[in-house]
C-alpha cells in the first residue's frame, strides 16, 4: 500500500531568515572577560533552530555544525546580532548559514565575530524525518551561499571517510 504524499505548503515570505539581538551578559563570559565559546555556540544553535523551524513549520533537530570560525571576541556589554538564513534544502534537511556580529551598542557598528553552517532535519511528532519546503536561491548572494554550503558538505563527507573505524563506530 502506498502512503499518500502530503503536499508541502510554500513558506510565507520572510521565513528563510531569522535574526536574534541581545546584550552579552556577565553570566556568559569566561575568566578572560570574553563570551565563552560554548555560550556563543548555544546562541548559534538556538538561532539556527528558530530559522529551521520557521522555514519547515516543524520541530527540527541539529545534524551537524560545520566550518565554525571564531574571528574576534565578544565582550560583556556588546550588542550581539545572530543572523540565520536557509541556504540549501534537501528532502528533509535544511542547511542554515549563521553569521554573528557584535560591538559596542553606543557606537552602533557591529563587526563579524563568527560564522558557520549548520544542518537541521525536520521531524514529525514521532521523531521521523519529514519533508521540508524547497528553498530556491534567487539572488547571486544566495547562489554563492548555496554553493559554499554544498562545498562544506562535500568536505565534511570526505573527512568522515578519513575517520578511523573505531571512531566511526563510537568505540573511542
Amino acid at each position: 500500500m502506498n502512503t499518500p504524499i502530503t503536499p508541502i505548503t510554500p513558506p510565507r515570505q520572510g521565513r528563510a531568515e531569522t535574526t536574534f539581538r541581545f546584550l552579552a551578559e556577565p553570566s556568559s563570559v569566561n575568566f578572560g572577560g570574553k563570551v565563552h565559546g560554548g555560550a556563543l555556540m548555544k546562541w548559534i544553535d538556538e538561532t539556527a533552530y528558530a530559522c529551521a523551524a520557521m522555514w519547515s513549520g516543524r520541530y527540527a533537530v541539529t545534524v551537524s555544525v560545520g566550518n565554525i570560525r571564531f574571528r574576534r571576541p565578544i565582550l560583556v556589554g556588546n550588542l550581539v546580532e545572530l543572523r540565520a538564513r536557509v541556504v540549501v534544502t534537501g528532502r528533509t534537511s535544511m542547511h542554515i548559514h549563521v553569521s554573528v556580529h557584535a560591538g559596542d551598542p553606543k557606537v552602533g557598528e557591529l563587526a563579524q565575530t563568527t560564522d558557520c553552517l549548520m544542518v537541521f532535519v525536520a521531524v514529525d511528532e514521532k521523531g521521523q524525518p519529514t519533508p521540508v519546503p524547497a528553498f530556491v536561491p534567487a539572488s547571486e548572494e544566495e547562489h554563492r551561499l548555496a554553493r559554499y554550503a554544498m562545498d562544506v558538505k562535500d568536505a565534511l563527507d570526505a573527512i568522515v571517510e578519513l575517520k578511523p573505524e573505531e571512531v566511526a563506530a563510537g568505540k573511542v
